[in-house]
């Protein structure tokens, strides 16, 4: 969509994402800076920083949205496909480095691909 303009909210939402190692939800963000921006201001951003290549979204436990942080993505094309993780006991969503192999099928092109898989993390797994 073009150039990122470096706006407070732009930045705060960055920064959310730049201390975090792990996807943030739609929800929490809200939650988090509901007192500093509106819910409005705070999806209009993170809808910019997705298609600028900057965030990847998906859906999570009950259709929860999250975003986490691309990894060699431009605004024309995202090439972070890989699984997510989601911990069933803590809540804990993370990006897997495993690849995926999608099938090709015929006369369809695939342009996105959400696989989420659940179950117990490091942590709660003892």
């Amino acid at each position: 969509m073009g150039v990122i303009r470096k706006t407070k909210a732009v930045e705060v939402l960055l920064n959310e994402f730049n201390n975090s190692s792990t996807a943030i939800s739609a929800k929490k963000l809200i939650a988090e800076l509901d007192s500093t921006f509106n819910k409005t201001t705070i999806y209009r951003v993170l809808d910019k920083l997705e298609d600028d290549g900057i965030l990847h979204s998906f859906l999570g436990k009950e259709g929860l949205k999250w975003y986490a942080k691309c990894n060699g993505c431009t605004a024309s094309e995202h090439a972070d496909l890989h699984p997510h993780f989601q911990c069933l006991s803590c809540g804990k969503v993370e990006c897997l480095t495993v690849s995926v192999t999608l099938p090709k099928i015929p006369n369809k092109k695939i342009e996105t691909s959400q696989l989420l898989l659940q179950g117990k993390c490091e942590a709660c797994f003892v």
